[in-house]
């Protein structure tokens, strides 16, 4: 095991060959600002073009030029001072220089407010004779045609100025949220049967709520969601507050819904979302069987809300040094051919992962692939453990797509859409088991492998659409006229709650206070945004399934994927790899999946 492993440590106590290297970006802080003031002049000298837009396809097309510009530098300013920000949040000038990027954006925002206006003013026939003369603006034509769909929702120059001022205080319900749940609540400390005294705390809820010993995890949740319960009156205008600013947003760009106004920005059908919670409603019963095996595995007589977390069956600590994580997490994916295995290397050759955990470093594990002239980078957490390896590879199927996508599209259709973001990392999550579990010896190991799997499909699959449908239905509800409360927002989560665990079967137990769950949950301040997590996993298990079995030009599909980025619709992107997210077949094929999972795993028991 790595030495680095074993305990937090700072920074410069690391070897360097395990931290990622920000000099790609830029040599120091000095060199970033340097390039920050070049691009504030620049952004004062984009409004030189307001006005100049509509009148010949090469004023056109030297605007866009200098506009993409400045957007792919200033990512590349934003990527450096957040990451440097994270290597140790602690230090104040690396926070200052993230706290500047943020002001920037809104600068920029704001400086570009007339590009849109100004492109959805060319008369149709005028633009299509801007291609035929100027035959390069074609690498524009997706992002020009993207904003000419949307015609009757943007505003006049002016107006859309005033709506990027808004952005200024948009944020404020979130933000708020984040103080009050991650800083001020006076959350409680317990004493658990072993005698140690825990701070019921966000992060050490979701450890604790996986306890093996049940009268700790119900103390955990009574205590947690007790606290909560007390605070609902101000995390529900928080919530309400969130509301009302997209019926706002909604309401200026004249959609018909949020729903719709959330889902336009990468041309989503509503009947993707409506399609999810149709199926996920229909396969309610494949979730009930898993709750009965999760009842019978944990051998108790009635299962209640808090028995949910702990594994379905006893966890084995499986353990990897970095580098054997690097080797499992090749072996896993070379199915997906030479070309995916040569990009891998190039992540872990050339320092784009930063391993380990250190003094002030944020948790968690992310990828950010926004700098598009450098590489894509990893920040991880990484301990050791096979959940480690889970993720390292779920971020690297992140860094893959956005390599490919960097690599093959041109900037201004580089940046996939959010709606396809989880899919290429939660295939690699999905080979990676089934490497696993083709490779472990032990019937334990391989219990241990198949509960982990199912656990995914619970709190990803279903729990997120059980989300996605609280979510449209607290919409529905203010769009109405109905003004909601912090009691009112508990009465709809616990009906939608009892529904997806089977309180009313007699399946779970779901005690009236964990109704409160819903102010836990930071996703619903992100507008429509949970439901991709579960669409994603349903069309990556449809893509593994194709993968595994050997169709026919599947990898070269696959990879034509990774690289297409934002060239078209993520609807027809998703179509050109053989899945239809407006469909039943991939929510058929993830559900066939998760039954010859709790099949295996009963099978197993049986020896």
């Amino acid at each position: 095991m790595d030495a680095s492993i074993e305990k937090e440590i700072s920074r410069d106590q690391i070897n360097n060959a395990f931290k990622w290297n920000l000099s790609d970006l830029f040599i120091s802080i000095e060199d970033c600002k340097k390039h920050k003031k070049e691009i504030a002049d620049q952004i004062e000298k984009l409004k030189r073009f307001k006005g100049t837009m509509a009148r010949s396809e090469k004023k056109l097309y030297r605007a866009l030029n200098f506009y993409m510009h400045i957007e792919k530098e200033f990512l590349r300013l934003y990527a450096y001072a957040n990451m440097l920000s994270d290597q140790d949040t602690r230090e104040s000038l690396p926070l200052s220089l993230k706290q500047e990027m943020a002001q920037m954006a809104s600068d920029l925002g704001s400086a570009a407010s007339f590009i849109e206006p100004e492109i959805l003013s060319i008369h149709q026939k005028t633009f299509n004779q801007f291609f035929k003369k100027l035959p390069s603006l074609s690498i524009y034509r997706q992002y020009l045609d993207d904003i000419r769909r949307r015609k009757t929702h943007t505003l006049s120059d002016q107006e859309e100025r005033v709506i990027a001022e808004a952005g200024r205080m948009s944020d404020t319900a979130h933000e708020i949220f984040n103080i009050l749940s991650n800083a001020d609540l006076p959350y409680p400390t317990i004493t658990l049967s072993d005698g140690k005294d825990v701070l019921l705390n966000p992060t050490n809820f979701t450890l604790y709520r996986k306890s093996p010993v049940r009268q700790d995890r119900k103390l955990v949740f009574n205590s947690f969601f007790g606290t909560l319960n007390k605070f609902r009156r101000t995390f529900g205008t928080q919530l309400y507050g969130v509301l009302k600013k997209n019926i706002f947003y909604k309401n200026v760009r004249k959609y018909t819904s949020c729903l719709e106004s959330a889902l336009d920005r990468d041309k989503i059908p509503t009947e993707v979302y409506f399609k999810l919670i149709e199926n996920v409603n229909n396969y309610v019963s494949t979730l009930l069987r898993y709750l009965e095996l999760k009842k019978k595995l944990l051998n108790i007589e009635e299962l209640h809300y808090y028995d949910i977390y702990p594994s379905l069956v006893k966890r084995v600590d499986l353990e990897y040094s970095f580098k054997e994580a690097e080797d499992t997490i090749k072996k896993s994916l070379r199915i997906l051919g030479t070309d995916y295995i040569t990009a891998l290397d190039k992540a872990f050759s050339q320092n784009w992962i930063d391993v380990y955990p250190n003094s002030g470093k944020r948790s968690g594990a992310y990828m950010d692939g926004i700098a598009y002239d450098v590489h894509p980078y990893i920040l991880m957490n990484f301990k050791g453990k096979y959940d480690d390896v889970s993720t390292l590879i779920h971020e690297l199927g992140h860094a893959m797509h956005s390599y490919f996508s960097n690599k093959t599209q041109p900037f201004v259709n580089a940046h996939y859409p959010i709606f396809l973001a989880e899919v290429a990392s939660t295939v690699n999550e999905a080979l990676l088991i089934d490497y696993e579990l083709k490779r472990t010896s032990t019937r334990e190991d391989k219990i241990s492998l198949l509960g982990n799997y199912l656990d995914g499909f619970r709190s990803t699959f279903f729990r997120q659409t059980q989300f996605a449908e609280y979510e449209l239905k607290m919409h529905e509800l203010t769009e109405k006229g109905e003004a909601l409360t912090g009691d009112r927002f508990s009465e709809i989560y616990l009906d939608i709650l009892k529904k997806y665990y089977g309180h009313n079967e007699g399946v779970t137990v779901i005690d009236d206070l964990y109704g409160i769950e819903w102010a836990y949950i930071p996703h619903f301040y992100y507008n429509f945004y949970v439901f991709q997590y579960s669409t994603a996993f349903a069309a990556s298990q449809a893509i593994v399934q194709k993968l595994l079995q050997g169709e026919a030009g599947m990898v070269d599909k696959y990879i034509k994927f990774l690289s297409s980025g934002r060239s078209d619709y993520a609807i027809p992107t998703l179509k050109e790899v053989g899945i239809d997210m407006t469909s039943d077949e991939p929510f058929k094929l993830t559900m066939l999946r998760m039954n010859e999972i709790m099949d295996e795993l009963e099978n197993l028991y049986k020896t």
